[in-house]
């Protein structure tokens, strides 16, 4: 019993320390409140208390520098370009560490509340799976944002294809395509109209879309009108025409993958059901065979 009472007051101790220390970095914190009042609340939730998490790793003296830290920022890059990336992977660090301290000392707090060690531990793997579920959420949107370009590829191919075919410049098919649609698509290639406006080169502006979409498939297709450019716009129609039948075929691909997706997200509930079903039966059973 005294053992007991002793293991509660050191829990209590240590809760106690914690407490202070996170309030003491959230008070720090709040000095660089504006550096996330720019964020989106749906994208980042609870960001008036990321300073929290930031001066933490200020305090330690965080380099950002790790090999995780270099993928993460190749990631960022990709979703918010290049001008932003090192701001985004400081802001994605101090949202993990802001959760994971939240809730590894809200721990303590409810074994404080509740005298019980297994809500004590299932936030302590509260606050693990918090650390990875954020610090993995930017390859998250990167596969949301690839699937919904694939999505809006074969039209825009198909749409340049027949454009062109019909004798409209690149310049003027590419504008008409790209003002012609909604969607992730459909945005990057308006950024490269206005790249193009401001006295970008064609070609580099076509590049930098390419780089901006990532997936393979869409930089082979810029590939494609970078080389049709430099050959000459027959040339260009005629590997536009056969690029489109290819992803066509791509975009089947797309949708039968989807479509197994959903097939796989529907096993959850029905075994969930199949289980309450079976559990509904057996338990009446078996209270009837103990009788």
């Amino acid at each position: 019993m005294l053992g007991l009472e002793i293991f509660e007051i050191v829990i209590m101790l240590v809760g106690t320390l914690l407490v202070i220390v996170w309030i003491v970095f959230f008070l720090k914190g709040a000095q660089y409140r504006s550096m996330f009042s720019v964020l989106s609340e749906k994208e980042f939730p609870l960001k008036d208390i990321y300073g929290t998490g930031y001066a933490f790793l200020h305090s330690i003296g965080y380099k950002y520098k790790s090999k995780g830290d270099r993928k993460l920022r190749q990631e960022l890059n990709v979703l918010y370009g290049e001008k932003y990336a090192e701001y985004y992977l400081h802001v994605t660090h101090a949202q993990q560490v802001t959760f994971t301290m939240t809730l590894f000392v809200l721990s303590f707090i409810f074994y404080g509340l509740a005298r019980d060690l297994m809500i004590m531990f299932v936030f302590f793997m509260f606050s693990g799976l918090a650390y990875y579920y954020y610090g993995t959420q930017a390859s998250k949107r990167i596969q949301a944002r690839s699937d919904e370009l694939l999505h809006d590829f074969a039209d825009v191919v198909s749409k340049l294809a027949l454009l062109t075919n019909a004798g409209m410049i690149l310049r003027e098919a590419w504008e008409r395509v790209a003002f012609g649609g909604e969607g992730v698509f459909y945005d990057e290639m308006q950024i490269a109209v206005e790249e193009i406006r401001n006295g970008v080169a064609e070609v580099d502006a076509i590049y930098n879309f390419g780089r901006r979409c990532v997936i393979p498939e869409v930089k082979k297709f810029t590939s494609t009108i970078i080389q049709g450019m430099t050959k000459g716009s027959r040339d260009l129609t005629l590997a536009l025409q056969e690029q489109s039948h290819e992803v066509w075929q791509l975009k089947k691909q797309l949708v039968r993958r989807e479509g197994e997706r959903a097939a796989a997200k529907l096993l959850i509930p029905i075994s969930v059901m199949f289980i309450g079903i079976l559990i509904l039966v057996i338990v009446p059973i078996l209270s009837n065979l103990g009788a």
